[in-house]
């Protein structure tokens, strides 16, 4: 009788902490709204994450975009090629690259990369009590630390996702011209033709989400960390695997809503 009792125990107490850390997000998420249209703005702060969190992705971004927009047409033709249709190619990647490889890829790679950087970084400075340090000097930490960099965040992701997505097509264009020897105007053409406003508009909005899904999931397990030089890794790791859950989800969410639209 025991076992039971004490796994019913163990249960609720996984139920409490489930909502309870649904609160506390809930809160924080809250106060960043709270914070972010109240004067003074930090400018500065805003403009060096954005610096840190875009151009410092580049590299990294340039690399995989280029790559997937060469993959996903070499692995698209052999099933074009069976019904004759490989004139299709251009309008098939384009539609791809939009409507999810280069939103969900750009998000997954800046959370890894961004996501857990920044827990680290608030995590470092939340068990150094820098932070307290900052209150005291009359400094609003929530503001300069969180705030700038959910800012950042959400800002720069659609940037990176045009980028991605416009590498993904000079990618596909250069195997397309390759093998077909299409013109660059005849490939442009086509993969444009078949775009809507709603595959730009979603393709923005999920972008503007998984941006701030990320500045938030970063700045939260950061700004929440604790257990010392523990909490600093368990921090940035939670920031990575919270961020990606909750990517996964809003995709799934936007494509089903944005499905109905169409």
């Amino acid at each position: 009788m025991e076992q039971p009792e004490a796994g019913k125990a163990g249960n609720r107490r996984r139920v409490n902490h489930f909502f309870s850390t649904v609160y506390a997000v809930s809160v924080f998420i809250f106060r960043f709204f709270r914070e972010a249209f109240v004067p003074p703005f930090e400018w500065k702060e805003i403009v060096r994450q954005c610096f840190v969190i875009g151009y410092k992705s580049f590299p990294i971004i340039t690399l995989t975009g280029f790559i997937t927009g060469i993959v996903f047409t070499k692995q698209s033709r052999p099933s074009l090629s069976d019904f004759g249709a490989t004139s299709w190619l251009p309008s098939l990647v384009s539609l791809a690259l939009v409507r999810a490889l280069a939103p969900l890829m750009t998000a997954l790679i800046i959370a890894g990369k961004v996501g857990s950087n920044i827990g680290a970084e608030l995590g470092s400075m939340k068990v150094t009590e820098q932070v307290d340090a900052m209150e005291v000097s009359s400094t609003n930490p929530f503001k300069f630390l969180v705030v700038t960099r959910v800012v950042a965040t959400t800002c720069m992701l659609p940037l990176l996702v045009t980028y991605m997505a416009f590498l993904g097509l000079m990618g596909s264009y250069l195997n397309v011209h390759q093998n077909e020897q299409t013109s660059y105007e005849a490939f442009i053409g086509d993969a444009f033709s078949r775009l809507s406003f709603l595959d730009i508009f979603a393709s923005t909005f999920k972008s503007l989400a998984y941006g701030f899904t990320i500045g938030i999931a970063g700045c939260y397990t950061g700004y929440t960390a604790g257990q010392g030089t523990v909490g600093v890794g368990k921090a940035a790791n939670s920031a990575v695997v919270v961020a990606m859950f909750v990517i996964f989800i809003e995709e799934i969410l936007i494509v089903q809503v944005v499905n109905s639209w169409r």
